[in-house]
């Protein structure tokens, strides 16, 4: 039986909602499954009685809890460029010293890190026996999502870029979760091609098919006031400006302008919460969409993917983007895509059969391809079914847990 030690930053549902912390989750979920001895390490929750926390994620898992101690600065939710560029790299400094402990102690076989999260361990990988397999998510350190601000924000990530590099040189296995991503992860991580593995993030479908079904899309419909053949546009993600939705409410507003969406007939519906909110809500009301837009914030998992049966086409406008579980969480729903060029997202999104791909960044572009969905909405039904086959066959948790366990047993033999 293969012991391993998964270390990450964040997990679901003790840490909220986010795509790191439903990966983590997942994860844990298939390797127990799959009869591997778990030790999950991870912050400390900020709510969470101690004795509930490992019963809310797998009563089989071993849990480690280490401090995560967030700046005054850098916000409640340690997610601005501050609390990642400090209290990340502490925590991974903790955090990886603690599953080299379990190493050293011969409870552990194999380390999984998440970014940053196993920095400790990095610096005593010369001094282990136990491989080191790292995740370094989405990179977005090593990009910049806006031009203007590039340098300054470069500058402000630097702490952090040293150490996920720090990870990626001690790492036996990088994973890059999209054949779109590795030459990002080469050229940012400068790791040679035979020491990355292409293990796309997943979807637990079994779950996904129980939490929601068509009749909770039509009762959310009817709650919101939505004709049944009306046009609903739906949109998920943090409120953040590399999400890209100041765009999408440009290409809207060009589009109600002009008459290519029905007057009466159409919503956008925006669902997630974050520090770009004041802003957002000032590009929906310059594009004269207030009327048309529903601004929901964050949602329970049965209400969100209620969302999803609810709508007629899923539109992802990020700038700037790592795997996108909510792309797969919509073609698992059987919806097609409007997405931009960002990150992996044209590794799920293939033009012409489940979707359409244009420039990151391009608010005419995103109108020409909306315009053209809601042209031909029996199009949009078979579009549907080619998304939920591609997750079925690629982004299952069938397919990458069984491609993570083997890298595992690889990296023993």
């Amino acid at each position: 039986m293969i012991r391993v030690a998964i270390v990450a930053r964040a997990v679901y549902p003790l840490h909220g909602h986010g795509g790191l912390e439903r990966h983590v989750y997942d994860l844990v979920q298939y390797l127990a499954n799959d009869g591997l001895d778990v030790t999950l390490i991870t912050r400390r929750p900020r709510t969470a009685p101690p004795a509930s926390t490992t019963a809310a994620i797998d009563p089989r898992v071993t849990l480690i809890t280490v401090p995560y101690r967030t700046f005054p600065l850098a916000g409640r939710r340690g997610t601005t460029v501050i609390d990642r560029s400090t209290a990340y790299p502490l925590f991974g400094l903790r955090a990886g010293r603690a599953a080299w402990q379990l190493v050293r102690d011969g409870k552990v076989d194999v380390v999984h890190g998440f970014g940053a999260s196993v920095l400790g361990y990095a610096k005593r990988r010369a001094a282990s026996t136990a491989p080191l397999v790292l995740n370094p998510q989405g990179l977005e350190e090593f990009g910049a999502t806006n031009p203007e601000r590039a340098r300054l924000k470069r500058a402000g990530y630097l702490p952090l870029r040293r150490a996920v590099r720090a990870c990626a040189l001690a790492a036996d296995r990088v994973i890059a979760t999209d054949r779109a991503l590795e030459p990002v992860v080469r050229a940012h991580l400068a790791v040679p091609p035979e020491r990355i593995a292409i293990i796309p993030n997943a979807l637990d479908l079994n779950w996904l098919d129980r939490v929601a079904a068509a009749a909770d899309g039509t009762r959310l419909r009817q709650a919101a006031g939505i004709g049944s053949g009306d046009l609903v546009l739906l949109s998920a993600g943090r409120l953040e400006e590399n999400k890209g939705f100041h765009h999408l409410a440009a290409a809207l507003g060009a589009l109600r302008h002009h008459g290519r969406l029905p007057e009466r007939g159409w919503r956008w519906v925006l669902i997630g919460d974050g520090p770009y909110r004041r802003v957002l809500e000032r590009a929906i009301a310059a594009a004269g969409i207030v009327d048309r837009t529903l601004l929901l914030g964050r949602l329970e998992d049965k209400d969100l993917h209620a969302w999803y049966e609810a709508s007629t086409l899923f539109v992802h406008p990020s700038l700037y983007e790592g795997s996108s579980l909510v792309t797969l969480e919509a073609m698992a729903h059987r919806r097609a895509v409007v997405a931009t060029n960002a990150g992996g997202l044209p590794d799920k999104v293939r033009p012409g059969l489940n979707g359409w791909i244009v420039p990151a960044g391009d608010p005419s572009a995103l109108a020409g391809a909306i315009s053209g969905a809601v042209e031909d909405r029996e199009r949009l039904g078979n579009m549907g079914a080619a998304g939920r086959a591609i997750v079925e066959k690629e982004f299952s948790w069938e397919a990458a847990g069984r491609a993570t366990v083997q890298l595992y047993q690889a990296l023993l033999d």
